[in-house]
Formats: C-alpha cells, structure tokens, sequence
C-alpha cells in the first residue's frame, strides 16, 4: 500500500509571503488535513480506519468523562493562535465558552494526536513543540500500533515532560483535564451499549 506523507513547504517561491489563517479558506475540501505553523503549511492525508477507530473511541471515552464547563471536538476542527499557526488535533478538550462556531482562538486543556506513518515526526517534534510553546497544559500522543499511549505535561517552566506510558491493557488514571480513565487497548473495541 502506497502512502501519502506529511509536506510542508519550508520556504516560499520568491515574492511570496508566508501563508497565514485566512489562506487555508482557499483550500480544497479534499478530506486532507490543512495545518499551518508558523506561516508554514502542512498538508496530511485522510487517516485510516484504525486511526479512526481510536479517534472516535477516545472521543466517546472522553465525551463521556467531561464537566459541564468543558467540551471534547474531534478533527477537523480549528485551533487558532493569530494569524500564522492553525493546527487540528485529533481531539481535544476546552472551556466550552472559548470555542466560536468556526474554531478555538484559545488554547486547549488537553490536545490529543493519533499517529500515523506520514504525520508521526510531525506528530512527535513539530506539533509537540507548537503545543507547548502554546501553554498547552496537556498532550497526549497515541499509537495505534501498540496500542499505546505517551502522555506529557507541562512542568512549571513551561516544558513538556512524559509523565505516564501506557499500552495494551494498561490503564492510564488521570485528573487533568478532568478525571477519566483511558486504556489503549479499549481504543480499538466498539464502547459498551450505556443502556
């Protein structure tokens, strides 16, 4: 199976600028992912099915756990800092009074990316490095093939440090942003019926 990978285009043609938010309006709806860091854009494919899968089951489990003041979006949706950075986690968790119809000018409490082959080293340093710049308190990246699941936050300088690792069967128990249980293995497993 042939894969598209992550592009970015480091440096503009000459006479261009960087790209800023409003430039992504023009983009196709192609089911591709259309990220910009820094006035640098970064293009990904659709995910996959197992990709999705722990998507939505991470939702649902998230959905679920959350307070009344919070509120859990999966992608594609908007998380704007000014105009040169718009990155769209694959979930994550924010005061429902900082999101507008279109995106979220703030950051999040929690952002949470599901790796696959062409976005992983974007996953892993580019975007782990804009979500801490950002304040980000935490950031979860998981890994579909283990199931397995790295969870950093920041310390009280601002950097990101791994506190838990967690695979297969593993329960990962936390209070930020809120309290919820996630084992990565339930992630590939459809949710228990609530009736």
């Amino acid at each position: 199976m042939v894969g598209m990978t992550a592009t970015t285009d480091p440096s503009p043609t000459p006479g261009s600028r960087p790209l800023t938010v409003h430039d992504l309006e023009g983009m196709p709806d192609d089911g591709r992912r259309y990220e910009l860091i820094d006035g640098v854009l970064i293009v990904s494919p659709a995910p996959g099915r197992r990709h999705q899968k722990i998507t939505y089951h991470l939702h649902h489990a998230l959905e679920v756990a959350c307070p009344s003041p919070l509120d859990v979006i999966g992608a594609p949706f908007a998380v704007h800092h000014g105009d040169a950075i718009e990155l769209q986690p694959d979930v994550l968790v924010a005061r429902d009074q900082d999101f507008t119809e279109k995106d979220l000018p703030v950051p999040p409490l929690l952002v949470v990316e599901v790796l696959s082959p062409s976005t992983s080293i974007h996953d892993l340093n580019t975007k782990k490095a804009v979500y801490e710049r950002l304040g980000i308190p935490s950031y979860w990246v998981i890994d579909p093939d283990g199931p397995a699941m790295t969870v950093f936050e920041l310390d009280t300088d601002g950097n990101y440090q791994q506190v838990a690792k967690v695979s297969g069967a593993e329960p990962f128990d936390t209070t930020r942003p809120y309290p919820v249980r996630i084992v990565p293995i339930e992630l590939l497993d459809r949710p228990a019926s609530d009736a």
